[in-house]
């Protein structure tokens, strides 16, 4: 059986904050620099996670769009042989005409998915909206990205709005072309709780699904989440209308960090200075870690969750983002156990298509979550701090993953950190 297919994918999250926009393209320099997708072709990659972003064809209105960008990079993919995964909204908010928490964004969205599948009917694979629950509770829940929603009703406003968004932009994209695929991308995590936290572990661990529950039309009076939604603003005739007509994702896309499985413990003062979740009805106040740095956590790691995945979904699986900021030899420590782990899965019967090297060109401000610009960076395949792409030490190693299946390099006999017990967070 072959191994599982290196993908690739450029960070080109547009966020939006109050008024202002910040844009991963631009601060890489990607915008401006059509010769990367060569060097993305050296690496020998056949499969890209790449940007046709609503915000910038359309900024000012879906009657004004300036295919000019996309025109040349989805050329040159063509060109070059290499497919790209679109994506139409990453992490943002849509152009200012719209927002997560109206009604238009999902008919925006899907008008615009429209036109875009007109303009590149070629195009076989989509991903309208990344991550819908990760930016929901970004968005609705913990007050981070406009619309700065902090209740459970903003929430579930948005994470619908965005389901809805993807259903019906598939629906015009395969007005066009009937064998478009959605590939949906979530972040693959789960929360791990002291026993007084099991409840909201629970909760928690039945909402990561969520996105692809209410694609699937299986959202139904007796889904574990249909009182919570129904509760925070969901009318039985719009769950009614996933319900109606599922529109499953082709791939399911999964995104894995060190960051992604969680410990939630009410033991506050054991970790001062960190951010306490409020009390609320039973559940007491409590701090949310990486579970990774919690001796008392049992870490499930990828190879478990994604066959956790499989076994709810039996749907095609691909990982859809993997990247560590972290040092060189951690990068690739973190890439050669990825790759060990869904290659495992694929040889045991597991359907994974493939394992995308995220962040090519690298990542800008994740440690703050994007809330202030200029704070980090975190480097890829190439480290731009120079100013232009520098291949880094991952380049052979992703290289030769992609072209041969294999790598050997001395550090990949270490553990990494995330296996070492200096690890753990000093505990007070």
């Amino acid at each position: 059986m072959k191994d599982v297919e290196i993908w690739g994918g450029v960070e080109c999250t547009c966020r939006r904050i109050g008024d202002s926009y910040s844009d991963q393209l631009t601060r890489s320099g990607h915008r401006t620099r059509i010769s990367d997708l060569d060097r993305f072709a050296e690496l020998g990659l056949r499969t890209l996670r790449y940007p046709v972003l609503w915000e910038h064809v359309a900024p000012t209105s879906l009657d004004q769009p300036d295919w000019r960008w996309s025109d040349k990079r989805l050329a040159r993919l063509q060109a070059l042989r290499i497919e790209p995964i679109v994506g139409l909204v990453h992490h943002g908010s849509g152009p200012r005409y719209t927002a997560l928490h109206h009604p238009s964004f999902a008919t925006g969205l899907a008008r615009y998915a429209g036109m875009v599948a007109r303009r590149y009917p070629w195009v076989r694979y989509y991903t309208p909206v990344n991550e819908p629950l990760t930016t929901a509770r970004f968005s609705g829940l913990y007050g981070l990205w406009y619309p700065h929603g902090t209740s459970d009703e903003v929430f579930v406003r948005v994470l619908y709005n965005q389901v809805l968004a993807t259903k019906l932009a598939m629906q015009a994209i395969r007005e066009v072309n009937p064998a478009a695929q959605l590939v949906q991308t979530e972040d693959l995590g789960q929360a791990h709780s002291t026993p007084a936290l099991a409840a909201q572990a629970e909760f928690q661990n039945h909402r990561r699904w969520l996105s692809f529950d209410l694609l699937s039309g299986s959202v139904t009076p007796t889904h574990p989440l249909w009182r919570y939604l129904r509760r925070h603003g969901l009318g039985i005739a719009e769950l009614n209308v996933l319900r109606a007509s599922p529109l499953p994702p082709d791939i399911l896309g999964l995104n894995y960090y060190a960051t992604s499985e969680r410990f939630l413990d009410e033991r506050v003062e054991r970790y001062p200075g960190r951010s306490v979740a409020p009390a609320h009805k039973k559940t007491p106040a409590y701090v949310d870690l990486e579970a990774l740095r919690v001796p008392e956590a049992q870490v499930e790691g990828l190879e478990s969750l994604l066959r956790q995945a499989w076994t709810r979904y039996h749907w095609p699986l691909a990982v859809t983002e993997s990247h560590l900021g972290c040092t060189r030899e951690e990068q690739m420590r973190w890439l050669q156990q990825s790759w060990e782990a869904v290659n495992r899965l694929r040889h045991s019967g597991v359907d994974v298509r493939g394992l995308t090297v995220w962040s090519l060109l690298g990542a800008y401000d994740w440690s703050n979550l994007l809330t202030h610009d200029g704070a980090s960076y975190e480097s890829g395949v190439f480290d731009m701090r120079g100013g232009h792409p520098r291949p880094t030490a991952l380049f052979k190693m992703v290289q030769n993953l992609a072209r041969h299946g294999h790598y050997t390099h001395p550090v990949l006999k270490g553990a990494g950190w995330w296996q070492r017990p200096s690890r753990f967070y000093p505990v007070a």
